[in-house]
């Protein structure tokens, strides 16, 4: 058993870096809403989702227009993150302005089945319009970073090191827009107490929408990640992986941004570990489909055992 442990720890580590970087900014975006406002926003999985399909229509139509023959391959993934990032955000806005701003004073329960019921709303029109356009909501999104390199037996894809680099950079101007813009400052004041914000000319509406636009133009430009990497998207990718984004808030401590990425990282590497080696470590008695088993399992213990999550008394500022 230790010896297959061992051969799969380097491939696991890979996978689960990637994994883990996708649940870390999607867990940033639970965790950004949940400073402000205390709402478990559940349709930022579908936020996810909506971006990986906006990212996979830009790509196919700048591939039947040619660009992507001819542009580099970073480029096409820049202009096509900040295309996904810009609707995502102003779709983030929308919902917030729309469905969560006018039972800004109801209770949270109320706010939170309104959350799953705007969840299952862009799922069901992300489904109608791709049904529409290919009678099959299953999309293939085109490669844009194809190939891999092989290092002693090591399958490392392109697409991995994409993924981890730009979800690192994205993380770092979180951390710098956060802390080190006026932006950022008001965010942490109206996160600490709305009404002194308030009366500290600080428009709270407005922070709030600003807010939402980040933490959705982030889960977007994630979604563009996820559909490059993984090359298969649907209109449920958003439900799963938004619990288990949810989950790596919960773990590091929801509320807290460095929690929510340590906690996506530490969710992935852990999911990947079981995928490879539940079936050895069990002797056959769980196969890898049961890895899923695992982020639930350690929401529940968080919950039962650490309910401010893993780094949450370590949190300096709240947001």
């Amino acid at each position: 058993m230790m010896t297959q442990v061992w051969d799969t720890l380097p491939q696991v580590l890979i996978d689960g870096l990637t994994l883990g970087a996708i649940y870390a900014i999607i867990a940033l975006g639970y965790t950004m809403v949940y400073g402000i406002l205390e709402l478990i926003n559940f349709a930022h999985g579908e936020i996810f989702m909506a971006g990986a399909f906006i990212g996979t229509a830009v790509l196919i139509g700048l591939t039947g227009l040619g660009w992507v023959a001819v542009m580099p391959a970073i480029f096409v993934l820049l202009l096509v993150l900040v295309i996904t990032g810009g609707l995502t955000g102003m779709l983030g806005m929308g919902i917030e302005r729309l469905a969560y701003r006018p039972l800004r004073k109801a209770s949270k329960l109320i706010t939170l089945i309104t959350a799953i019921g705007v969840s299952f709303l862009l799922q069901d029109i992300v489904r109608f319009i791709t049904e529409t356009q290919q009678n099959n909501y299953i999309v293939n999104t085109p490669s844009l970073f194809p190939g891999s390199l092989s290092i002693s037996g090591l399958n490392i894809r392109y697409s991995f090191l994409v993924v981890i680099v730009v979800a690192i950079l994205m993380m770092i101007a979180l951390e710098f827009f956060v802390n080190r813009t006026k932006w950022g400052l008001a965010m942490r004041a109206v996160a600490q107490d709305q009404d002194t914000a308030s009366l500290m000319s600080v428009n709270v509406n407005k922070v709030i929408s600003v807010t939402f636009f980040v933490g959705s133009a982030l889960g977007g430009a994630t979604g563009v990640l996820f559909a490059i990497h993984y090359g298969t998207i649907d209109p449920y990718i958003g439900f799963i992986l938004g619990l288990k984004a949810f989950t790596a808030a919960v773990l590091g401590g929801i509320g807290n941004i460095r929690g929510a990425m340590a906690g996506g990282m530490l969710l992935g590497l852990l999911e990947m570990f079981a995928a490879a080696n539940l079936s050895a470590i069990t002797a056959g008695v769980l196969s890898s489909e049961y890895k899923d088993v695992f982020a639930f399992a350690i929401l529940i213990l968080v919950l039962i055992f650490r309910p401010e999550g893993l780094f949450g008394r370590a949190a300096i500022e709240k947001v």
